[in-house]
């Protein structure tokens, strides 16, 4: 019996060493060396198939059509529908709906005649079985194994043949020629490998479950997002039924779409008309508050920010930013403070993406201060009003990228104004625009003053 031998490997990147360090020579990350007893490979007689060149016109393209899910917010994301033989790694964090996800699509499947199997790592067959019953995914063409030797699965596969093999998770499956632990980088890193050949030698559909650690990055090594085809991302707040589903990589097709699933008792829905649903409890008359117009890849949405300005009893005011960039937060701020003249010195600044939502463009910088500005006056802006643009350091705007495409949703939704900076396109038909080239212009064309005089006067420079 071959003797096993240990080998201190990195958890985040993989690379190994002869001893542990604190810190690792590959990616430089501090307390991810793992120790891990491992066996020698054993010696391979068979002697590999050749490879052949062919001229790139001659390679065959049949075959790689996706096949559709039958969910229309994940076949969005998908390009549309799942690529035979191609390998899908579905990652985030615990709870928030992953296994329910699948369990629905490889339902829609069977329903149309696709032959799936569940390869469940994590749960029971039973359990399985009652969420299934829960969501109406009892469906004869749907398999399921409760298994977490690679082995066995695969055997399973062999002898079912399926359409789509759906593992769940990666993590903790392990192949048992290996010594290491299930969920270490050598068991992560060769079932993957495993699976991914398989998936291409039966022109399989393979989609992996995958964990993610405290920071949202997947976890195991880097090299698992990099043997699979696509990285999808679902996202989304605990106390908040709104899921978003992303593209992080994708091979078959962009990787800029964006699903919007909600979270009901009867599982996953999708939410073709987002806009809607954020915008459904707006106080449209509350100061503080202003909806900008931002884009999620190609599909714009129609957020409502709120910002909440307070006088601080404590020495270093709270800037605490909900559903958006921080850093942006304290950049606008520092903005309207050097630029405009809205003291905040002494004031907590309290900012709040409604709904759910994350939004990290620049293009919410304008709507930010309009919020902020909003606040501290207390008057409520304009209810017809959308702002969308990005501010810079001297106080000037800029347009962002499709402003077009975001004030058209902005217009079908019921919106008729736009506060956006001077150099935007010009507006759909019907649709006003109020054109500012600084934060002081957009400031006081929004009508927000402060004490007698508008907004955008800048204060006093001592001599």
């Amino acid at each position: 019996m071959a003797r096993t031998r240990s080998i201190y490997r990195c958890a985040a990147c993989g690379a190994d060493g002869p001893q542990w360090t604190g810190r690792c020579a590959g990616c430089g990350a501090w307390n991810t060396i793992v120790e891990e007893r491992t066996r020698p490979a054993a010696a391979s007689t068979a002697a590999a198939t050749p490879s052949r060149a062919l001229p790139i016109a001659d390679v065959e393209s049949e075959g790689w059509a996706p096949r559709p899910v039958g969910i229309g917010e994940l076949d969005r994301v998908l390009g549309g529908g799942l690529v035979a033989g191609s390998v899908t790694l579905l990652g985030g964090e615990p709870g928030i709906g992953k296994s329910t996800l699948l369990l629905q699509a490889l339902s829609a499947l069977a329903r149309r005649g696709t032959t799936c199997l569940l390869a469940c790592a994590e749960e029971s067959a039973q359990q399985v079985r009652m969420r299934a019953a829960r969501l109406g995914a009892l469906e004869p063409g749907l398999w399921l194994v409760a298994e977490t030797d690679l082995s066995a699965i695969l055997a399973h596969a062999a002898t079912l043949a399926p359409d789509v093999l759906v593992v769940d998770s990666i993590q903790t499956v392990f192949d048992p020629e290996l010594a290491s632990a299930p969920g270490s980088v050598a068991q992560v890193r060769e079932c993957a490998h495993r699976l991914v050949r398989a998936a291409k030698d039966a022109d399989r559909a393979t989609v992996l479950v995958g964990h993610v650690t405290k920071d949202g990055a997947l976890a195991g090594p880097r090299v698992l997002e990099h043997v699979v085809d696509t990285v999808l991302s679902f996202e989304g707040e605990r106390h908040h039924a709104l899921r978003l589903l992303r593209a992080v990589k994708h091979r078959f097709g962009p990787t800029s779409e964006l699903g919007l699933f909600e979270m009901t008792d009867d599982g996953l829905i999708g939410v073709p008309d987002p806009g809607r649903l954020f915008l459904s409890d707006r106080q449209a008359q509350a100061p503080g508050s202003v909806v900008v117009p931002t884009l999620e890849g190609h599909r714009p949405l129609l957020v409502e920010l709120q910002a909440l300005v307070a006088k601080s009893p404590l020495a270093t005011p709270r800037r605490s930013a909900q559903g958006l960039d921080s850093g942006r937060l304290a950049m606008v701020s520092a903005v309207l403070e050097e630029r405009v003249g809205v003291s905040l010195a002494g004031a907590d600044v309290y900012a709040l993406a409604v709904g759910g939502v994350r939004v990290v463009e620049p293009g919410a910088d304008l709507a930010l201060a309009l919020a902020m500005v909003s606040s501290v006056t207390g008057t409520a802006l304009p209810a017809d009003l959308v702002a969308c643009g990005e501010i810079g350091l001297c106080g000037e705007l800029r347009q962002v990228g499709q402003t077009g495409r975001r004030l058209a949703e902005a217009a079908r939704l019921g919106f008729r104004r736009a506060l956006v900076p001077a150099s935007a396109p010009e507006p759909p038909a019907g649709f006003e625009v109020l054109r500012a080239a600084t934060l002081v212009e957009a400031l006081a064309e929004s009508g927000l003053r402060l004490g007698s005089k508008p907004v955008g006067f800048p204060r006093a420079v001592p001599a």
